[in-house]
């Protein structure tokens, strides 16, 4: 029996994603023609590949023994492919990369302006979203998150400096409603939070002194919860309260003094981005391309 070898792939995608949705919207295809595909390869081969409801689709037993067979095999081809490009000088391909807004825009954009103009053939799909999720799960090459988030059974590489944080408010806001000089006075102040959409928890604001190491979190209070960081930042120059920013974020606002920087002797101060990905096979020519363009 000779298969088509992109409805495989599209068995593939469907079994790592669990998702005709979201396979369709990858391959720029209709849903009804991902589901035909799938259909069609399950006639052809007389098996039943998914159990599908109105909510989910997850491989049956033959189509997990399937997925297992074909993954390593499509990988090798594809990791033979690009070694032959490779060693033709012609690198060329897509990286899917996901990381938090701060590190793709902020604190790694230049490398990627700087990687794509030097690798004209390789794309890169950028997504930068605050929940932490399963990169291959979700078809992305690697992830990018501070050091120490990452699974156990990923490698990491470091990719930038420590990240700095820091406490923020507008002058207007500061002259209205006092200054507050220790960690624990802000409780009394409006403080603008952020919910983390992973585990739909409020994050804490962290203390760390810069002279006695002293290191602690507390929960703040006030009437605006957010889930985006920009927003933060946002609402703090609406006078709407205080902020917890990483410093480079704010750094122009504090030196047009549109923002005032308080308590700069309890900024912490949190390791660099990693770029991770799994250590189960090893990465590709393309993705070795980049890991050594954005190592530090």
């Amino acid at each position: 029996m000779q298969e088509n070898l992109n409805d495989l792939r599209t068995f593939l995608l469907v079994a790592q994603t669990g998702s005709f949705t979201k396979v369709a919207a990858q391959l720029n295809l209709s849903r009804a023609a991902v589901s035909h595909t799938i259909s069609q390869l399950e006639r052809r081969l007389g098996l039943k590949l998914f159990n599908r409801t109105t909510r989910s689709v997850a491989t049956t037993d033959a189509g997990q023994q399937l997925y297992q067979q074909l993954c390593p095999l499509f990988q090798d081809i594809d990791s033979r492919l690009l070694n032959i490009l490779n060693n033709q000088n012609q690198q060329r391909g897509v990286l899917r990369i996901n990381g938090t807004i701060h590190a793709i825009s902020v604190v790694l954009w230049q490398k990627f302006r700087r990687f794509l103009e030097h690798y004209p053939n390789i794309t890169l799909e950028l997504a930068a979203e605050m929940k932490f999720i399963d990169i291959v799960a979700e078809r992305y090459d690697a992830g990018i998150r501070e050091g120490g988030l990452m699974d156990k059974d990923m490698i990491a590489v470091r990719v930038s400096e420590a990240v700095r944080m820091c406490y923020v408010a507008t002058p207007e806001y500061l002259s209205r409603h006092g200054t507050p000089q220790t960690p624990e006075a802000l409780l009394k102040h409006n403080c603008i939070r952020l919910r983390i959409p992973t585990y739909n928890n409020l994050l804490p604001w962290e203390f760390e002194h810069s002279k006695t190491g002293e290191r602690f979190k507390l929960a703040m209070q006030g009437n605006l919860i957010v889930n985006q960081p920009p927003m933060t930042r946002q609402a703090a120059l609406d006078n709407i309260g205080i902020s917890w920013e990483m410093a480079d974020e704010v750094e122009a606002d504090i030196q047009s003094g549109r923002l005032c920087r308080i308590l700069s002797d309890w900024e912490c101060i949190y390791p660099g981005y990693y770029l991770y990905f799994p250590n189960r096979t090893e990465y590709s020519p393309l993705l070795k391309t980049l890991v050594e363009w954005l190592r530090i």
